[in-house]
């Protein structure tokens, strides 16, 4: 019996284009033979737009954006929870049911729901704990694990207290920068050493991302981080590699073998790594085995202290004499074909398609240990 998938993509995000391209690439991996799917596109507006079952892959992006995201339309997402005419849930888990006409003419029953969505509004636990609601499974880090790995500043002080080894570091919100520049420019210069990387605390894939190495860039960098969010992460900049190990799994996680990221800018920018093509990725990276038995305990030891599950890409740092920091976690990494975590595994010996089989499955485990729990007293 074919598993019913529903891939969410798109997504009110500054990574809007990253999860379609991903959606593509999924798209193009999947067996339809052991799959039928169905795309649920969200607009930059925040729309849910429900397509007819793909019959195949699709040849183009484009194919995956139904309607004009610029058009002002009341927002569907009821069309998702509530059927109008029946009052019946539409978003309904149900392992046995085999019906497979369109899901725009009847209500459609879904064994797991894929999200490949990136960034906030998707990444960070807000549609996760939209699903759990709705008693759905689905792909990869619930709520809690999700929304701490999308705060670096929660995550940081997850992997403290975890006893894992970070880079100096500050943060502040937008109303103390508001009220108190100048204390909030001496504590960074207090605390931390030049150069510094400026980040928004909510947002992946680069954006928003400055490196300064003196006050007045230091200033710029944190108003651009600010149009992205109202907490900002401020970290002391050090000369080292930047390895990347893949997780995968639930309980018991498994680790990738490691990846270099070889960046011909300062950093590893947004368009590093998704327009330029400058970025060099080795894979897998030459390091010593005692290190990478370390990188690969902080890689399990970092999952499990956010509650991961599912997959995550835990990206270090790695000195000329192999101290390891970590940088921070991704619970939705890039996943297309050329992406690192991908990669990682296919040189592992998981290809692409085995990828999303597994998470499939891992998805569905969760769910039905979750089934098992009470929810009243006996």
């Amino acid at each position: 019996m074919k598993k019913r998938i529903g891939l969410l993509y798109g997504g009110k995000s500054a990574e809007h284009e990253v999860s379609l391209s991903t959606a593509h690439a999924v798209i193009g991996a999947l067996d339809f033979d052991k799959y039928e799917v169905y795309p649920i596109f969200i607009t930059l507006d925040g729309e849910w737009r429900r397509g007819e079952r793909l019959e195949g892959p699709v040849n183009t992006i484009e194919q995956l954006q139904f309607g004009d995201h610029t058009a002002t339309l009341e927002n569907n997402i009821t069309d998702f929870l509530i059927d109008k005419k029946q009052e019946s849930t539409h978003l309904l888990s149900n392992q046995q049911q085999n019906s497979s006409e369109s899901l725009t003419k009847q209500s459609v029953h879904f064994d797991v729901i894929f999200p490949l969505l990136h960034g906030t509004n998707g990444e960070d636990g807000t549609v996760q704990g939209l699903l759990e609601v709705l008693n759905l499974p689905y792909v990869g880090n619930g709520v809690l694990a999700s929304s701490a790995g999308m705060d670096k500043v929660i995550m940081k002080q997850l992997f403290e207290i975890a006893g894992l080894p970070q880079v100096p570091y500050t943060h502040f919100i937008r109303s103390e920068w508001v009220k108190e520049q100048e204390a909030v420019l001496a504590r960074c210069e207090q605390t931390l050493q030049w150069p510094m990387f400026v980040k928004p605390a909510n947002l992946g894939s680069s954006v928003g991302i400055s490196k300064a190495t003196n006050r007045d860039e230091l200033v710029k960098a944190i108003k651009v981080a600010l149009q992205y969010d109202r907490k900002i992460v401020i970290e002391q900049g050090i000369e080292a590699r930047e390895i990347e190990l893949a997780v995968l799994g639930n309980d018991f996680p498994k680790v990738s073998v490691a990846g270099e990221i070889k960046a011909v800018t300062d950093f590893y920018d947004y368009d590093s790594k998704y327009k330029d093509g400058s970025t060099t990725l080795i894979i897998p990276a030459e390091l010593s085995q005692d290190t990478i038995a370390s990188l690969e305990d902080f890689a399990k030891r970092a999952f499990k202290a956010i509650d991961g599950s599912g997959l995550v890409r835990a990206d270090f740092f790695v000195t000329a004499d192999d101290k390891i920091y970590i940088n921070e976690v991704n619970t939705m990494p890039g996943f297309t074909p050329f992406s690192m975590y991908p990669l990682l595994w296919q040189e592992t010996g998981v290809s692409y398609s085995a990828l999303i089989d597994c998470l499939v499955e891992l998805a569905i485990e969760r769910y039905e240990e979750k089934q098992q729990l009470h929810y009243k007293r006996d």
